[in-house]
C-alpha cells in the first residue's frame, strides 16, 4: 500500500465525523428531545474523556516502570509526566479564560435595542456566535486534538509496516467519528438559530481534519512526547466542555431523559471501541 492511499484512509476516517452533523439542522422537538440529545452528546463526550486519559498516560506509566528497573532514566519519567499534566491543564485552562474573555467583550458591547456596535461588527467569528454554536465549536475543537492522536496511530502503525492494524484502525475509527459528529451538534439540536451548511462543514473540518494531519505526520517520526501531550491536550478541551453540557443540562431540566441520553452516549462509545478491541487493533 502506497503512502498516498494511507493518506486517503486516514483522510475518509476523520471525515466520517460529517455523518451525523445534518442531526444539528434537526427543528420541532421539545425540551425533552433536547435533554435527551444534549445528554447523549455529554455521554460520548465521557467516553472519550476516558478513552484519551488511558492513552495519554500509558507512555508515562510506561516510563515510570522503566525507570524503577533501571531501563531508563527519571528524568524520562519526569519530563513526560510534566508534559501530560502542563497539557493537561492548557487544554482545560485555555477554553476557561478564553470563553470568559468571550463572554467580557460581549458584555461590554451591549447597546440599546436597535443600536449598531462598531466592537461587535469588528468580533472575531467566534465571538459572534450564539452559546449553543460556541459550545459545539469547543467540542468540535476537544475532538480534533483527539481525532489527531488516532492519526498518529494510523500513520505510525502504517509507518511500521503494520497495514493490517492500520487499515482495522481506519475503519474502527471511521465508525467512532461518525457517533462524534452526533456529539458536536448536540447543544445545537432543537436550538432556536439553525446553524448553516457552512458552519457545519467548519465543524466538520475542525474535528475530521486533524485524523489527516495526525496520519502525515505519524508517518514521518513516532514520539512519545507529543503523542502524551496532544492526547492530554484533548483531555482537558473535553473536559471543559462535559462541565459546560452539564450546565446546559441543569437548565433543561428533565433527569430522567438526561440520565438515559449519558447512559446511551456512553453504550455508543464503548460500542465503537469494542469493534476496534475485536479486531485485535
Amino acid at each position: 500500500m502506497t503512502t498516498g492511499e494511507i493518506l486517503i484512509l486516514g483522510a475518509v476516517a476523520g471525515f466520517t465525523v460529517f455523518l451525523g452533523l445534518p442531526m444539528g439542522r434537526v427543528r420541532g422537538g421539545s425540551s425533552r428531545v433536547r435533554s435527551f440529545l444534549n445528554a447523549s452528546a455529554t455521554g460520548i463526550l465521557l467516553f472519550l474523556f476516558w478513552d484519551v486519559l488511558t492513552k495519554g498516560v500509558r507512555p508515562v506509566e510506561l516510563a515510570l516502570s522503566e525507570a524503577t528497573t533501571g531501563v531508563s532514566s527519571p528524568l524520562h519519567f519526569a519530563w513526560l509526566a510534566l508534559v501530560f499534566v502542563t497539557s493537561l491543564a492548557l487544554g482545560l485552562m485555555s477554553l476557561v479564560y478564553y470563553d470568559r474573555w468571550l463572554a467580557h467583550r460581549a458584555a461590554e458591547r451591549r447597546f440599546g435595542p436597535g443600536a449598531v456596535d462598531v466592537g461587535e461588527l469588528r468580533a472575531g467569528p467566534i465571538a459572534r456566535l450564539v452559546p449553543s454554536h460556541r459550545l459545539a465549536f469547543f467540542i468540535a475543537l476537544g475532538i480534533g486534538f483527539h481525532n489527531l492522536s488516532e492519526g498518529l496511530a494510523i500513520g505510525q502503525s502504517a509507518a511500521g509496516g503494520e497495514l493490517r492494524l492500520a487499515l482495522v484502525l481506519v475503519i474502527g475509527f471511521g465508525l467512532h467519528n461518525a457517533t462524534e459528529g452526533f456529539g458536536i451538534v448536540g447543544p445545537m439540536t432543537g436550538d432556536a438559530e439553525m446553524p448553516s451548511w457552512r458552519f457545519l462543514g467548519a465543524l466538520g473540518l475542525i474535528a475530521g481534519g486533524p485524523t489527516f494531519i495526525g496520519t502525515v505526520v505519524g508517518q514521518s517520526f513516532q514520539n512519545d512526547t507529543v503523542f502524551a501531550a496532544f492526547l492530554a491536550l484533548a483531555a482537558g478541551s473535553i473536559l471543559y466542555v462535559i462541565i459546560e453540557l452539564l450546565a446546559v443540562a441543569r437548565k433543561l431540566g428533565h433527569k430522567e431523559f438526561t440520565t438515559w441520553g449519558i447512559l446511551i452516549g456512553l453504550a455508543l462509545g464503548f460500542a465503537t471501541d469494542f469493534i476496534l478491541s475485536a479486531a485485535g487493533a
